[in-house]
């Protein structure tokens, strides 16, 4: 009873609460129906994926920009613009084995996937990786920036000729971007603690609740005397 492939998504699920980890990739628990917030006419995961989907069509072309997305209008065209040009590609699902060999999403031999919003290419040595953020900035930095720590990897080991990556970090909502340049050698640096994190998660046999403000407050599932579900029987 292991989570036989890993993610950033799975990573820091299992890194903030394992047992929240194993409800949900071991035992395949679905999340229950939540109340909309008040004031509210979406959940936001709902709404990032709403926005995700839109910016993809966009650039793909065919649709018009959401309002959602109109800060951001002038990036987005030149991103159209590059993707006509055959020179990006969205929603890239990408698959790696434990060698960090790249294999297909579904593959038997995936161990890490990798699920890129938007990759430009300036130069055949030259990549642009973009991840849309529709959630807030502040307090999440140091998460975001691990995770494209991971999406440079993962774009240099799949493009052999690729000797510089950028990455960015489009803030939708803030009107944001936030954005590293990383060599090659720089990149491939972030490898062996990805490595180290990613063996952990795929190795665990033991899931212990790890019960704090912060992994309980959102969890579905918390005793039921917090709100959740009950199939964890702490919480804070």
């Amino acid at each position: 009873m292991t989570i036989k492939s890993g993610s950033f998504t799975r990573l820091d699920k299992y890194e903030s609460c394992p047992l929240a980890a194993k409800i949900s990739y071991i035992d395949k628990v679905p999340e229950p129906e939540r109340p909309l917030p008040a004031g509210k006419t979406e959940h936001a995961n709902d709404r990032g994926t709403r926005i995700h989907d839109a910016a993809e069509m966009y650039v793909k072309g065919g649709v018009e920009l959401i309002p959602e997305l109109s800060k951001f209008k002038s990036e987005f065209l030149k991103a159209r613009d590059l993707y006509a040009a055959g020179k990006a590609s969205t929603e890239g699902d990408w698959g790696y084995d434990k060698d960090w060999n790249p294999v297909a999403w579904m593959s038997s031999d995936v161990w890490v996937r990798i699920k890129c919003d938007l990759v430009v290419f300036l130069s055949p040595a030259s990549a642009v990786v973009i991840d849309y953020k529709s959630g807030r900035r502040f307090g999440n930095e140091i998460k975001h920036g691990q995770q494209m720590q991971l999406y440079c990897i993962g774009t240099l080991l799949r493009y052999p000729k690729v000797k510089s990556v950028t990455t960015e970090l489009w803030y939708i909502d803030q009107d944001e971007m936030a954005s590293m340049t990383y060599t090659r050698e720089q990149g491939l640096r972030f490898v062996a603690n990805f490595e180290r994190r990613l063996t952990k998660l795929t190795t665990a046999e033991d899931f212990p609740p790890n019960p704090n403000p912060h992994s309980c407050r959102w969890c579905p599932w918390k005793p039921k005397h917090l709100g959740g579900t009950g199939h964890c029987s702490v919480g804070v």
